[in-house]
């Protein structure tokens, strides 16, 4: 860790087979990853560390820079409020199949990370 900044490196390669793509995760070398929700991630992560560094100063200049609506960078951004626990798991592929990036976006995401806990939990009863 550098000045309070934590940094999660996942080994993950990015393939394109016809037109769908896949994410294969070099640890298991699987194919079972959910790689719209992995890119939704991976750039509500980036833009937090854009906003957490001053390179962008609000998720509107991200959203106006990226050509995209408003809500859509700010529903993104939520994802970063996951818990580490969580954000392991949608990594991992290992999150319930309908647990997908437009549930997040569709349905509000408590701070709280035992509340996110029960969520993932009431999800896996139900499969």
């Amino acid at each position: 860790m550098k000045d309070g900044v934590r940094e999660t490196f996942v080994p993950l390669t990015l393939r394109r087979r016809g037109v769908r793509r896949l994410v294969q995760h070099k640890a298991e070398d699987r194919d079972t990853h959910d790689s719209t929700l992995i890119e939704g991630m991976a750039r509500a992560f980036h833009w937090q560390r854009l906003l957490d560094s001053g390179a962008m100063p609000s998720g509107s200049a991200i959203a106006r820079a990226e050509g995209l609506h408003h809500s859509v960078v700010n529903e993104l951004l939520r994802l970063t409020l996951l818990a580490p626990d969580i954000v392991e798991l949608l990594m991992a592929g290992r999150q319930p199949r309908r647990m997908s990036l437009i549930w997040f976006q569709r349905n509000p995401l408590p701070v709280a990370w035992e509340a996110q806990r029960e969520i993932v939990r009431r999800f896996e009863e139900a499969a």
